[in-house]
Protein backbone atom coordinates (compact mmCIF):
# COMPACT_ATOMS: atom_id res chain seq x y z
CA UNK A 1 0.00 0.00 0.00
CA UNK A 2 1.58 3.51 -0.80
CA UNK A 3 2.54 5.81 1.55
CA UNK A 4 0.58 9.10 2.09
CA UNK A 5 3.83 10.97 0.81
CA UNK A 6 3.75 8.72 -2.20
CA UNK A 7 -0.47 9.08 -3.14
CA UNK A 8 0.28 12.79 -2.95
CA UNK A 9 3.34 12.90 -5.08
CA UNK A 10 1.34 10.44 -7.47
CA UNK A 11 -1.16 13.40 -7.96
CA UNK A 12 1.32 15.70 -8.96
CA UNK A 13 2.21 16.14 -13.22
CA UNK A 14 4.96 13.39 -13.87
CA UNK A 15 7.47 16.78 -15.03
CA UNK A 16 7.44 18.48 -11.11
CA UNK A 17 7.78 15.22 -9.27
CA UNK A 18 11.71 15.07 -9.63
CA UNK A 19 12.03 18.32 -8.31
CA UNK A 20 9.72 17.98 -5.49
CA UNK A 21 11.41 15.31 -4.62
CA UNK A 22 15.25 16.48 -5.17
CA UNK A 23 13.92 19.81 -3.19
CA UNK A 24 11.43 18.15 -1.24
CA UNK A 25 12.56 19.63 2.44
CA UNK A 26 12.07 23.77 0.99
CA UNK A 27 9.03 22.42 -0.82
CA UNK A 28 7.76 21.19 3.19
CA UNK A 29 9.47 24.66 4.35
CA UNK A 30 7.64 26.39 1.79
CA UNK A 31 4.31 25.03 2.71
CA UNK A 32 4.27 25.46 6.72
CA UNK A 33 5.98 29.10 5.76
CA UNK A 34 2.61 29.79 3.83
CA UNK A 35 0.13 28.15 5.86
CA UNK A 36 2.29 30.39 9.10
CA UNK A 37 2.16 33.48 6.70
CA UNK A 38 -1.82 33.73 6.39
CA UNK A 39 -1.88 33.47 10.38
CA UNK A 40 0.54 35.77 11.22
CA UNK A 41 -1.49 38.31 8.57
CA UNK A 42 -4.59 37.27 10.29
CA UNK A 43 -3.54 37.87 13.82
CA UNK A 44 -1.77 40.97 12.78
CA UNK A 45 -4.65 42.62 11.08
CA UNK A 46 -6.82 41.67 14.31
CA UNK A 47 -4.23 43.46 16.46
CA UNK A 48 -3.75 46.26 14.82
CA UNK A 49 -7.57 46.92 14.49
CA UNK A 50 -8.38 46.24 18.41
CA UNK A 51 -5.63 46.76 20.98
CA UNK A 52 -2.68 47.91 18.97
CA UNK A 53 -3.77 49.80 16.43
CA UNK A 54 -1.46 52.58 17.14
CA UNK A 55 1.58 50.20 17.80
CA UNK A 56 2.13 48.50 14.25
CA UNK A 57 5.15 46.85 15.26
CA UNK A 58 4.19 45.72 18.26
CA UNK A 59 1.22 44.09 16.20
CA UNK A 60 3.61 42.59 13.68
CA UNK A 61 5.57 41.16 16.35
CA UNK A 62 3.20 39.86 18.55
CA UNK A 63 1.65 38.21 15.77
CA UNK A 64 4.92 36.41 14.54
CA UNK A 65 6.25 35.40 17.81
CA UNK A 66 2.68 33.54 18.13
CA UNK A 67 2.84 31.90 14.40
CA UNK A 68 6.65 30.91 15.26
CA UNK A 69 5.18 27.95 18.06
CA UNK A 70 3.24 27.12 14.97
CA UNK A 71 6.08 26.90 12.69
CA UNK A 72 8.12 25.17 15.60
CA UNK A 73 6.01 22.10 15.77
CA UNK A 74 4.79 21.92 11.90
CA UNK A 75 8.65 22.09 10.99
CA UNK A 76 9.67 19.60 13.90
CA UNK A 77 6.45 17.33 12.73
CA UNK A 78 7.18 17.58 8.68
CA UNK A 79 9.85 19.69 7.21
CA UNK A 80 12.51 18.42 9.19
CA UNK A 81 11.33 15.27 10.91
CA UNK A 82 14.88 13.98 9.63
CA UNK A 83 16.96 15.86 11.36
CA UNK A 84 18.05 15.10 15.00
CA UNK A 85 16.81 16.37 18.09
CA UNK A 86 19.94 17.74 20.04
CA UNK A 87 19.36 21.23 21.21
CA UNK A 88 16.76 21.73 18.09
CA UNK A 89 14.05 23.75 20.70
CA UNK A 90 16.22 26.59 22.20
CA UNK A 91 18.57 26.92 18.66
CA UNK A 92 14.76 26.86 16.84
CA UNK A 93 13.87 29.87 19.12
CA UNK A 94 17.13 31.47 19.09
CA UNK A 95 16.74 31.52 15.07
CA UNK A 96 13.38 32.35 15.77
CA UNK A 97 14.11 35.88 17.81
CA UNK A 98 16.57 36.78 15.49
CA UNK A 99 13.94 36.82 12.33
CA UNK A 100 11.52 38.45 14.53
CA UNK A 101 14.01 41.11 13.92
CA UNK A 102 14.66 40.83 10.21
CA UNK A 103 10.76 40.52 9.58
CA UNK A 104 10.26 43.70 11.98
CA UNK A 105 13.09 45.72 9.58
CA UNK A 106 11.34 46.64 7.05
CA UNK A 107 7.88 47.83 8.79
CA UNK A 108 10.44 49.94 11.30
CA UNK A 109 11.86 51.65 8.09
CA UNK A 110 8.58 52.17 6.50
CA UNK A 111 6.93 53.66 9.36
CA UNK A 112 9.75 55.52 10.97
CA UNK A 113 13.01 56.05 8.96
CA UNK A 114 10.75 57.16 5.43
CA UNK A 115 7.80 58.72 7.82
CA UNK A 116 5.37 57.00 5.51
CA UNK A 117 2.39 57.22 8.14
CA UNK A 118 -0.97 59.06 8.53
CA UNK A 119 -1.28 62.28 8.57
CA UNK A 120 1.88 62.65 6.22
CA UNK A 121 0.29 60.01 3.52
CA UNK A 122 -3.33 58.53 4.07
CA UNK A 123 -4.05 56.28 6.15
CA UNK A 124 -4.48 53.47 3.13
CA UNK A 125 -1.23 54.32 2.06
CA UNK A 126 0.15 53.60 5.52
CA UNK A 127 -1.61 50.48 5.45
CA UNK A 128 -0.77 49.51 2.09
CA UNK A 129 3.00 50.31 3.34
CA UNK A 130 2.79 48.59 6.51
CA UNK A 131 1.23 45.11 4.59
CA UNK A 132 4.22 45.10 1.99
CA UNK A 133 7.29 46.54 3.94
CA UNK A 134 6.28 44.39 7.43
CA UNK A 135 4.21 41.48 5.70
CA UNK A 136 5.75 40.67 2.62
CA UNK A 137 9.39 42.72 2.62
CA UNK A 138 10.08 41.15 6.04
CA UNK A 139 8.41 38.13 5.79
CA UNK A 140 10.64 37.22 3.03
CA UNK A 141 13.66 38.39 4.57
CA UNK A 142 12.80 36.51 7.41
CA UNK A 143 12.19 33.16 5.86
CA UNK A 144 15.18 33.19 3.77
CA UNK A 145 17.51 33.73 6.83
CA UNK A 146 15.00 31.11 8.89
CA UNK A 147 15.95 28.65 6.03
CA UNK A 148 19.44 29.20 6.08
CA UNK A 149 19.65 29.13 10.05
CA UNK A 150 17.55 26.15 10.26
CA UNK A 151 19.74 23.81 7.95
CA UNK A 152 23.16 25.59 9.23
CA UNK A 153 22.56 25.54 12.91
CA UNK A 154 19.50 23.78 14.12
CA UNK A 155 18.21 20.93 12.41
CA UNK A 156 21.75 19.62 11.29
CA UNK A 157 21.77 15.94 12.94
CA UNK A 158 19.91 13.10 11.41
CA UNK A 159 17.44 11.21 13.72
CA UNK A 160 17.98 7.82 14.82
CA UNK A 161 15.00 6.74 12.71
CA UNK A 162 16.90 7.98 9.67
CA UNK A 163 20.29 6.61 10.69
CA UNK A 164 19.18 3.41 11.80
CA UNK A 165 17.24 2.99 8.25
CA UNK A 166 21.14 4.22 7.10
CA UNK A 167 22.50 1.05 8.33
CA UNK A 168 19.50 -1.69 7.45
CA UNK A 169 20.62 -0.56 3.67
CA UNK A 170 23.10 -2.41 1.13
CA UNK A 171 26.13 -0.52 1.43
CA UNK A 172 26.40 2.44 -1.45
CA UNK A 173 22.55 2.94 -2.16
CA UNK A 174 21.17 5.71 -1.18
CA UNK A 175 18.11 5.93 1.46
CA UNK A 176 15.10 5.98 -0.32
CA UNK A 177 13.33 9.93 -0.04
CA UNK A 178 9.84 10.37 1.33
Amino acid sequence: MPSPTQRALAAVPERYRPFLVKHRKLVKFLVVGGTCFVLTMLINFALKLSVLESKPVMALTVATVITTVVSYVLNRQWSFRAAGRKREAAGFFVVSALAVGVNDLPLIASRYVFDYRYPDVSHFSQEVADFFSGMIIGTLLAMAFRFWAMNRFVFTQLSDRVTQGRQDQEPGREPERV
